[in-house]
């Protein structure tokens, strides 16, 4: 009997001037350079899971998937930034040559590698350790420690985004977020790829990466309710700790099963999300829903090349 293959869900994120679509196998990214063309990445996906297939396990392919995400994200952030920002100074002497010519490569790979380390580093001490330290100040019993925290964070995350969506470089990556929102809404509708059927669609949509860390920090606040811990640097420490567990619980019930359902407890559950979503996108220009359009449709031609070889 053949085995009936589960859809593509597709999705994405927002770069430099540009969109970045995955598919099932392959990611297709679309920049435009300050010349006004679209300049195209597309390169095939080589995940972890593939060589080791109980990594495609429930609760385990949460973290693994939330890994991923940020390790193909921050390349290409890099990389689209390149693409955005091409007119580059030329060296001025032998010696400046030289040294690009040399180690150019290798220095924007050691910088990007350098970025991601402390942008985790910032994001664990901003969003899991300083919730719990400020928590810790509230008299309450332990039982209602988690809760606190819960808020908190949640609170921070909020004003977080609410102070960088002010930001008009950053209002120009969440127009592009929200036009790839409205391609991959058109795509499901089934409605053809055109500028005018993608403009009405919604720029809010329910797999985003927006909803899933808020589904993380309400299973967060859960969580450590259940597990009590009075020690302030082990609270610390259980933090960092089952932050996989988190991830896994988060990404089953806001990816694998929300993200594939459409009905009253669904639409529930992802409401505050839904909601966060308006911070983090924005409607975009036509150019930019043109980028997000050739970004998916090339990640749709990789996939269907794919399967008919």
């Amino acid at each position: 009997m053949r085995k009936i293959e589960e859809p593509t869900y597709y999705g994405g994120q927002a770069v430099m001037e540009g969109v970045l679509m995955r598919g099932k196998k392959a990611y297709a990214m679309a920049v435009r350079d300050p010349t006004g063309e679209i300049q195209m990445i597309e390169k095939p996906i080589s995940t972890i899971t593939q060589r080791y297939p109980i990594l495609k396990w429930p609760l385990i392919r949460g973290s693994v998937a939330l890994v991923s995400s940020m390790v193909l994200g921050y390349s290409a952030l890099a990389q689209s930034a390149e693409i955005a920002m091409s007119e580059k100074i030329e060296p001025t002497s032998r010696f400046e040559k030289f040294l690009t010519d040399k180690f150019g490569e290798k220095l924007n790979k050691f910088v990007m590698g350098v970025a991601m380390v402390l942008a985790l580093i910032l994001g664990v001490g901003l969003f899991m350790l300083l919730p719990t330290f400020l928590a810790s100040f509230v008299p309450v019993s332990v039982t209602f420690i988690g809760a606190i925290e819960g808020i908190v964070r949640m609170a921070i995350f909020i004003g977080y985004v609410f102070v960088i969506s002010r930001m008009k470089d950053i209002q120009r990556v969440f127009q592009y977020h929200g036009a790839e929102h409205k391609a991959i809404n058109c795509h499901e509708q089934n409605l053809p790829l055109t500028l005018e059927n993608v403009a009405v669609c919604n720029r809010l949509h329910k797999r985003c990466g927006t909803s899933f860390m808020l589904v993380v920090m309400v299973v967060m606040m859960v969580l450590f309710m259940i597990i009590r811990i009075d020690d302030i640097w082990l609270r610390f420490a259980s933090r960092i700790l089952l932050l996989p567990v988190t991830a896994g619980i988060s990404y089953e019930i806001s990816v694998k099963w929300a993200g594939r359902r459409d009905n009253w407890l669904v639409r529930a559950i992802i409401a505050p999300g839904m909601l966060i979503q308006r911070l983090t996108t924005k409607e975009p220009d036509e150019s930019q829903i043109e980028v997000a359009v050739v970004a998916l449709e090339k990640a749709l031609a990789q996939d269907e090349f794919d399967h008919d070889n």
